[in-house]
């Protein structure tokens, strides 16, 4: 039976703030240039399933001009996402685009373009941006693309997590000069999301976006819907609504919302799994061809076994308080606010701040009373963003201040847009291995650079937690508290028997925290029983968890785990590079992996020609092969209802131990929904009085 509901109606305080300041989705318009194009739809279709998401952007670009223009859209890159397609729409039908290195499809570009031909080009900005562009959009006219990213997605403390990133950050200083943004749709705006889990799902949320329709399908089975029709405002009759949740009843749907939608602001989708769910393994595998190679995602989702840490730590928090923050300091400054107020008494901490230099907030460590609480908390919330960005001095000085004689972490918040002083990746790297501490970063809006953050935490084994404007930091703090007070399982190691696989990612796991899951991809022939070995230890002492389960013979319904595993590797593989420096062979395999997988990376992008030029340029149709293959599963699995992915149920990996979960009131669910009932209760009163 289906139930519908609406989202939270009162925005969460933390998801207001300067989001302008911070930069948008939209058109690239010179500065000083007038334009006639509009973004007229942007319509989104996200499918949440088997461990991973696929996104779907359509829009229709309008010039009500009257010349030929060039539309160029830009939007930031997600989180270890891949574009899988690009369509332009040419003479009314749909031309997938092919994947080459990207000087010649840049090349083939300007030259199609020169003649005044249909072209259309997906571009990654190193880990900023993605930018299309597309030729010509006609006088008083109008062209269509489609654009596909696939992503894996996991659950942290039964709490997952889904981002449609539109707040570009304003972290390019360079392109800020350049350009400005036209992030207005003037017609049709829609975000639906489909959620289909192995496992119970009771209750979805999203922060900020009052008029959200969430319909329940199935216990792991849900929609969410967003609508804005460009037109006048409507009214919407809350009062309805609250009768309805008093009595019992569904309450109506809210109605679309009228008026211009700008792509300024990130949609975000909590989900939350029921409570008492058993550790568990989940086998998700594509293999058309049983006597062929197949690919496979393991996740390891672990009951809960790690110990509460009772003994006092120190915390040295790094403060980003650049100019590149701007927009995004108000979240950050809550967010160490919260912070602190969650330490032990027995815990002790110190801030850093860094801008063009580093300086000390604190005088030295401070014991985590209430009282110091409070006035440090109160002093972080008076700071101001500005100046460069000199992480690796802020950096230094935290970990200079470590007591080599107290369990101690520290916590990065940034967006590690380095541009003062030391700025080369490999030096973030090699000072990182010089100390022996765990680095928790909150990694601050979406054009953060992920990559060298990602890659400090990793050496260090520590996490890291990726924030938005539009998150609930009430939840996120939660879920780092319950990481950063239990024991983590160190030295983690991954064995798999009994049947062939290869092509693991990722190489080395490091860590895992608590809540935190485990996703492995690779390949596997056959159809042996995998006998699976994870190791590690925990407070010195050594673990070892184990089952067996046999890997299928065939299975073609997930063929985006093949993009899937490509990126991943290549995202590996770039990570060595940065690490080792760059070399001809190790660029070479990576342009390789994106070609043959078709995917969008920083050294291949992805053109779309007439079919014709396709044809004469010997250009081979391998990703609109693949397009058309995915497009089939995903059309078979549309019509199915969630399918249980569980594969240790004969030998319980974690003897099933339950694993860790928010509860009903924790994580990204806490006080904001109970706000919003009591907000709808209040609002009624006013209307009856």
């Amino acid at each position: 039976m289906k139930t519908r509901i609406q989202a939270s109606l009162l925005a969460v305080v933390l998801t207001f703030c300067c989001t302008a300041s911070a930069g948008a989705a939209g058109l690239l318009i010179p500065h000083g240039k007038s334009s006639s194009l509009d973004i007229r739809d942007h319509k989104v279709r996200v499918v949440v399933e088997d461990g991973y998401v696929i996104t779907e952007i359509d829009q229709v670009f309008a010039n009500a001009g009257g010349n030929d223009l060039e539309a160029v859209y830009s939007f930031p890159v997600p989180s270890h996402a891949a574009v899988a397609e690009f369509t332009y729409w040419i003479d009314g039908n749909p031309v997938i685009g092919e994947v080459l290195k990207k000087e010649e499809a840049r090349q083939l570009y300007e030259e199609e373009k020169s003649q005044g031909r249909e072209t259309a080009l997906a571009e990654k900005d190193d880990y900023r941006t993605f930018d299309i562009s597309v030729y010509p959009v006609r006088a008083n006219s109008d062209v269509r693309t489609r654009l596909v990213y696939v992503q894996s997605a996991s659950t942290d403390t039964g709490i997952g997590r889904y981002v449609y990133p539109l707040e570009e950050g304003g972290v390019d200083e360079e392109r800020k000069a350049f350009w400005e943004v036209r992030d207005a749709v003037t017609g049709m705006f829609s975000f639906h999301l489909e959620l289909k889990s192995s496992y119970p799902v009771d209750a979805v949320r999203l922060p900020g976006q009052p008029n959200a329709v969430l319909t329940q399908m199935g216990a792991g089975h849900w929609t969410i819907d967003l609508h804005s029709t460009g037109s006048n405002p409507a009214d919407q009759d809350f009062a309805a609504q609250v009768a309805a949740i008093e009595a019992g009843e569904t309450p109506p749907p809210a109605s679309t919302t009228s008026g211009v939608a700008n792509l300024d602001t990130d949609i975000v989708v909590y989900w939350r799994h029921a409570p008492g769910l058993p550790g568990s393994v989940d086998l998700v595998t594509h293999k058309p061809d049983r006597n062929g190679r197949g690919t496979f995602m393991m996740t390891f989702t672990p009951g809960g076994d790690l110990p509460l840490i009772e003994s006092g730590r120190d915390w040295v928090f790094v403060l980003d308080i650049s100019g590149s923050m701007q927009g995004k300091f108000a979240t950050l400054a809550d967010g160490v606010q919260q912070a602190l107020g969650t330490l032990n008494p027995a815990d002790r901490f110190r801030i850093f701040l860094f801008n063009n230099s580093s300086r000390e907030l604190t005088r030295g460590f401070v014991t985590a009373d209430a009282n110091s609480v409070s006035q440090w908390a109160a002093e972080v919330g008076r700071l101001q963003a500005n100046g460069g960005t000199n992480l690796y001095a802020g950096l230094r000085a935290g970990l200079g201040s470590l007591d080599s004689d107290r369990t101690s972490g520290l916590a990065l918040v940034t967006d590690g847009v380095a541009n003062v002083g030391v700025t080369e990746k490999k030096a973030f790297l090699e000072m990182m291995k010089q100390h022996d501490v765990r680095l928790f970063t909150f990694i601050m809006g979406n054009s953060a650079n992920r990559p060298l953050l990602e890659a400090m935490t990793e050496v260090s084994n520590g996490f890291a937690m990726e924030t938005s404007n539009s998150d609930d930091i009430s939840g996120q703090l939660l879920q780092a508290t319950g990481k950063i007070r239990h024991a983590a399982l160190h030295d983690v190691m991954l064995t798999i028997d009994g049947t062939k696989v290869a092509d693991l990612t990722p190489e080395r796991i490091g860590s895992l925290y608590h809540g935190e899951q485990l996703k492995v991809l690779g390949h596997y022939w056959g159809a042996d029983d995998a006998i699976v070995t994870l190791t590690g230890k925990v407070a010195g002492q050594e673990v070892e968890y184990k089952t067996r389960f046999p890997m299928p013979a065939r299975s073609d319904l997930n063929p985006e785990l093949e993009r899937i595993w490509a990126y991943a590797t290549i995202e590996n593989l770039q990570s060595k590079m940065d690490y080792f420096g760059a070399d001809a062979d190790t660029e070479d395999a990576i342009t390789d992996l994106a070609i043959e997988y078709g995917l969008v990376t920083d050294y291949t992008s992805m053109i779309v020609v007439r079919e014709e030029v396709f044809a004469a340029r010997g250009i081979d149709r391998r990703n609109r092969d693949r397009v058309t293959d995915e497009r089939k599963a995903r059309e078979a699995r549309a019509v199915e209802p969630p399918r249980n992915r569980r594969v240790d149920q004969q030998q319980p990996m974690y003897d099933n131990r339950k694993r860790p979960s928010s509860g009903a009131g924790g994580g990204a669910f806490g006080w904001p929904m109970l706000a919003a009932l009591l907000g709808l209760l209040l609002m009624r009163r006013k209307r009856t009085a």
